[in-house]
């Protein structure tokens, strides 16, 4: 089967939203083995919606138009359907009892613009629509299933699922798909795709490999037939075990944060920290988890130098020699928060985020993270070369991935930090 998506709005066009649904769509389809050949978006204009919709429909098995169904002049998606079959728009009774339902429920008046919705290209069918004013629009165009989908992502969701795929599963053959989506952090998708062709020139053909690069981790997706599933164990199992080692966090759709509290509850640790740079993003990402209170004791954002002193006992000498950015005031905060609070493990963090505020002897993305656990406090001196935004997210995924390797007994070494160490 051959599904081609047309996406339509000047909003998408323009970048005022971020398409989001075809990504939905390719999500679900995955499931039964199916995939989005092609997708095109365009803006609101007749003419070249007309053309795309005509195009589209002599080249797919089925075509999914999404948007352009509501009740304002620039929704064109019913009209531009019309022209593209050659049927005149006329008011499909189903659709006017749905508007007439939808209204009644929320004692609204029907007007002209809400009555545009019910204007339908003539003998076509309509999807239902559980939430929203519109319904969807099913026809058959150049032998191809024609549907088109509202805009809003929980109406296009529940259509999905509730009117598109069943009536797909009874046209077309589907095969049950498995997919794992295993988290890696501290590894590139170019090294370990070479690392991988290099262990394994003889990866089979019956299970698909891919990545997805994302800040922090990466996703490596092993992805084959539901029949094959004791081969992907197999698979997975050797990657971890070979290639990704402590590297591994997790499979998706886990998070390095989980994975750090999953290792904390695990070993019966409790944590704290202490930020500067990043802000309170590690305490932030640490408490974003249910249960977290289990193992996180407390966190400090201390910006100043005053508060790094009268919250973390960091003493005054050690920032006016050493300055805020250094080994002693990372120690002396780890330290610190450590003893306040109880902790089995703590990380401190303080650098220089940027854009300003950089030295020769210190410039922009450079980070002290010291890591205090029960046996000694570890220090590390980083160069990370990223923008303000992506430093904090880097450094704080760094400190969250140390915590979990010290509360599972793994190396505090990774080779990761090789790139980065400022010797």
């Amino acid at each position: 089967m051959k599904i081609q998506v047309l996406l339509t709005g000047n909003e998408i066009m323009s970048g005022d939203i971020v398409d989001s649904n075809s990504s939905m769509m390719a999500d679900l389809f995955s499931k039964y083995g199916w995939r989005i050949a092609r997708k095109v978006t365009v803006g609101d204009e007749m003419e070249t919606l007309v053309e795309e919709i005509r195009s589209l429909s002599s080249n797919s098995d089925v075509l999914i138009i999404n948007g352009g169904l509501g009740p304002t002049v620039d929704d064109l998606t019913a009209q531009a359907m019309a022209e593209a079959s050659g049927q005149p728009l006329a008011i499909h009774p189903d659709a006017m009892a749905h508007l007439e339902t939808w209204c009644g429920r929320r004692q609204i008046q029907i007007n002209d613009a809400n009555r545009k919705q019910t204007l339908l290209p003539k003998g076509c069918a309509i999807l239902a629509n559980e939430t929203g004013s519109a319904v969807g629009i099913q026809m058959e165009l150049n032998g191809c299933l024609v549907y088109a989908t509202p805009g809003v992502p929980s109406e296009l969701r529940w259509m999905l699922r509730h009117e598109v795929l069943p009536q797909l599963l009874k046209h077309f053959p589907s095969g049950s798909v498995e997919t794992r989506r295993l988290l890696v952090f501290g590894s590139g998708e170019s090294t370990l795709q070479q690392l991988i062709s290099n262990q394994y020139p003889d990866w089979p053909d019956s299970i698909e490999l891919g990545f997805r690069a994302s800040m922090p981790a990466l996703e490596v997706k092993l992805t084959t037939r539901a029949a094959n599933s004791d081969e992907l164990d197999t698979w997975q199992q050797r990657l971890i075990d070979d290639i990704f080692q402590d590297c591994y966090i997790a499979n998706a759709p886990n998070s390095l944060a989980q994975a750090t509290i999953d290792a904390l509850y695990r070993e019966q640790l409790h944590v704290a920290t202490a930020e500067s740079c990043t802000g309170g993003m590690i305490a932030s990402q640490l408490t974003d988890i249910p249960g977290a209170s289990q193992v996180f004791e407390a966190g400090w954002v201390t910006y100043s130098n005053a508060m790094k002193q009268s919250q973390l006992g960091v003493p005054a000498g050690d920032l006016e020699h050493f300055g805020a950015v250094s080994e002693p005031v990372a120690r002396a905060m780890a330290e610190g928060a450590k003893r306040h609070s109880g902790a089995d493990i703590s990380v401190a963090v303080t650098g220089i985020a940027g854009p300003d505020g950089g030295s020769e002897q210190k410039p922009v993305g450079t980070v002290w993270i010291a890591l205090a656990t029960p046996e000694e406090t570890h220090c590390y001196a980083l160069q990370v070369p990223f923008e303000r935004s992506m430093f904090r997210r880097w450094v704080s995924a760094c400190c969250l991935d140390l915590i979990r390797r010290a509360a599972l007994g793994l190396t505090l070494q990774p080779r990761y930090l090789a790139r980065f160490q400022n010797h």
